[in-house]
């Protein structure tokens, strides 16, 4: 059957792009989103985690306790130590799991020393000191996924 001249084309069946959802999702598990959105040539794409699903890794019987913020109460955004992710990842306090952490509350560091380590896309990156002195807070667990900008610790 012939389409009218002036009327417009019929609508194209959309498929589903299981490739590009499943490469989504992949990245969300690599990164430690919660949730990509992506859109291209008028298909738009959501891919979410529930707030409740953590991304961790396998740990060993005996694991090291997470070291808790101590008890001084500061505005973390004001603090001139102030120690923020440069990147979006996961966070790991030492550098395996079971392993003694970089640092802890009243570990005294040197600029350039390595704190913690944040993985972004499989690929570990160490967060050095910005300057000496002594940890007052850790404010990320283990394992923790963090935000471009978020507060990790803070040396006074």
């Amino acid at each position: 059957m012939a389409r009218k001249p002036g009327t417009p084309p019929p609508p194209k069946a959309s498929t589903v792009d299981h490739d590009a959802i499943r490469e989504l999702a992949k990245l969300l598990d690599e990164t430690g989103l919660t949730e990509i959105h992506y859109e291209r040539d008028g298909i738009s794409i959501r891919v979410a985690r529930h707030a409740g699903a953590a991304v961790t890794r396998p740990r060993p019987a005996e694991s090291v306790p997470a070291p808790t913020a101590a008890p001084v109460s500061i505005d973390q955004t004001q603090h001139p130590g102030l120690v923020a992710s440069p990147m979006v990842g996961t966070a790991y306090l030492g550098p395996a799991p079971g392993a003694r952490p970089f640092v802890e509350v009243g570990s005294a560091v040197k600029m350039g020393e390595t704190v913690m380590i944040i993985e972004a896309m499989k690929t570990m990156n160490q967060i050095p000191a910005p300057r000496s002195g002594t940890i007052i807070q850790i404010l990320v667990e283990d394992g923790q996924p963090v935000e471009y900008g978020e507060p990790l610790l803070i040396i006074e």
